[in-house]
């Protein structure tokens, strides 16, 4: 959220709460904590938050961060491409040859047992 919009938000809450105090000092807190979260979010939780609360809301009750990036996420995305290219041919040939490490597998583990 950018400056302006943090100011937009205490400014809500004090529209709100007529008897919201919000000195020079508080302002100085709050409003780099606001821009590290996601305005809509925010928005959106301080409108649910009025609807219920007769109380000015603490920054910490209407808190929205932005989703956080999970680098995982892009990697299955790129998997995905990468595999979509991958002939039926080396596919079907991967297959077999994983079908046949199975066998092999249960093979030498059933002779392990049997001793």
């Amino acid at each position: 959220m950018t400056h302006d919009e943090a100011i937009k938000v205490l400014k809500t809450i004090r529209e709100f709460y007529p008897k919201y105090d919000i000195s020079r000092e508080k302002a100085k807190i709050l409003i780099p904590q606001l821009q590290r979260m996601d305005y809509t979010i925010v928005l959106k939780n301080l409108s649910e938050f009025v609807v219920k609360n007769h109380y000015p809301p603490t920054i910490r009750e209407i808190a929205g961060f932005p989703p956080e990036e999970n680098p995982h996420i892009e990697y299955a995305k790129q998997w995905r491409i990468e595999a979509a290219q991958v002939t039926q041919e080396t596919k079907k040939s991967f297959h077999q040859k994983l079908q046949q490490l199975f066998q092999k597998m249960a093979r030498h583990e059933s002779h392990h047992l049997g001793r």
